[in-house]
């Protein structure tokens, strides 16, 4: 008898652990405000950031393991990309896997897919392809927001964060950045009075107007794009290259035009240009090779001055 309970606790203790070392991707709900995990040697916490009526938005924040007791540390936030209507948000794990063994924190955001099930394209009404991206920008302050207030939980010096984003996510980072709050805002909540993002990294990303980006309101913007995109434009067109008589035809001002921009305005501002690069550059630097976004940021921190454009 006794050997039949040990067998039947061993078994238990078994299938415990194979639940609790699921796949990486799988979603975390947990009763608790944050619930951690030991991920490849890197702490991942979970958090809901925002909830209201049926909707309830999680990140999930890596921090690098060794941490002073009295030291900041930066954060990076990702947003996915997806059309506005798809993916999630361990697009950015490896990202944030990269970044933490090098010092820096990451926060990887769930945010309303407010296109789910719809086009995005030339069909879709104008008006519903810049409400997808308020939303998403909208959501991004308050994770912000959110990150602000956990800050004396979490190590994370606020005058250090960085945004990034591939593909929708690239468009939602690109306007949170530059967009009036106080005009564009959808909720209650504000990101404190005067505050700007430390930089931003946008992979495939385009913005709706160049006259948001000025002297006053630039922040440090590292850009890469691929020049053959077919839907969000490397240069200055139409999304999704729509003809003008179409419900969705809307100009997008695309990396090289933000980089041309910059230059005129004085901004640090790096673009990588891939020649034949299609929308999948979008993750080019965040998927893989992440060492040109960790580059980006340090020089930033260092207090460099750059307008550097690499073409591949």
């Amino acid at each position: 008898m006794f050997v039949k309970h040990l067998i039947q606790g061993i078994f238990v203790l078994i299938c415990s652990f194979l639940l609790s070392s699921n796949s990486i991707a799988q979603q975390i709900n947990e009763s608790d405000p944050f619930f951690s995990k030991s991920l490849n040697g890197q702490s991942l916490q979970t958090f809901t950031y925002f909830q209201r009526d049926t909707v309830q938005l999680e990140m999930d924040v890596f921090m690098p393991d060794q941490i002073l007791s009295d030291e900041k540390v930066p954060l990076l936030i990702f947003v996915h990309g997806g059309g506005f209507s798809g993916g999630s948000r361990d697009a950015g794990y490896n990202l944030g896997k990269f970044m933490a063994e090098r010092g820096i924190a990451v926060s990887t955001i769930s945010y309303s897919l407010y296109m789910k099930g719809q086009s995005f394209s030339c069909q879709k009404v104008l008006s519903e392809k810049v409400k997808a991206i308020q939303i998403a920008a909208n959501q991004l302050w308050r994770a912000t927001h959110f990150l602000i207030e956990k800050s004396a939980e979490l190590p994370i010096d606020t005058e250090k964060i960085f945004i990034s984003g591939s593909s929708a996510g690239a468009e939602t980072v690109l306007h949170a950045a530059f967009w009036d709050q106080k005009l564009m805002n959808l909720y209650n909540e504000a990101l404190p009075a005067n505050f700007k993002y430390a930089g931003l990294i946008s992979g495939a990303g385009a913005i709706m107007d160049l006259n948001l980006i000025t002297e006053t309101t630039q922040i440090p913007v590292m850009l890469f794009h691929g020049e053959a995109d077919p839907l969000v434009p490397y240069k200055t067109a139409a999304h999704h290259f729509c003809p003008p008589d179409s419900p969705g035809w809307l100009m997008l001002f695309g990396s090289y035009s933000i980089f041309e921009h910059f230059q005129k305005i004085d901004g640090t501002v790096k673009l990588i240009s891939y020649k034949e690069g299609k929308h999948d550059i979008a993750g080019a630097h965040f998927f893989q090779n992440q060492e040109p976004v960790y580059d980006f940021i340090q020089k930033v921190l260092e207090g460099e001055k750059f307008q550097n454009h690499v073409k591949r």
